[in-house]
């Protein structure tokens, strides 16, 4: 009996190191050319603050590009960045 093999869910905890409010975080595997949907929803991330991510997207990729949005009136701009998700356990956005 041949088995399937099924993709992990990535789990990690996101800080907010900045002293803004987090407002969207998106992300996508590496290569694919539009952002998926905002993974916080109604949720925000306020300053200081951790949360647990899963992202349960069912591929078997590590390597996903991240944007993070503040805001209204932040002064800090949109932020973009590249990680291997399976290799990291958290990850701390800063000014």
């Amino acid at each position: 009996m041949s088995g399937t093999a099924q993709a992990e869910d990535l789990v990690f905890s996101l800080k907010n190191g900045t002293q803004s409010v987090l407002t969207r975080f998106y992300t996508s595997p590496v290569g694919v050319s539009e952002w998926e949907g905002d993974v916080f929803g109604e949720q925000v991330l306020n300053p200081g603050e951790t949360i647990e991510l899963t992202i349960a997207d069912g591929r078997d990729v590590c390597d996903y590009d991240m944007r993070f949005e503040f805001e209204e009136g932040s002064n800090l701009a949109t932020t973009e960045d590249k990680q291997n998700l399976c290799e990291m356990g958290s990850y701390t956005i800063h000014e």
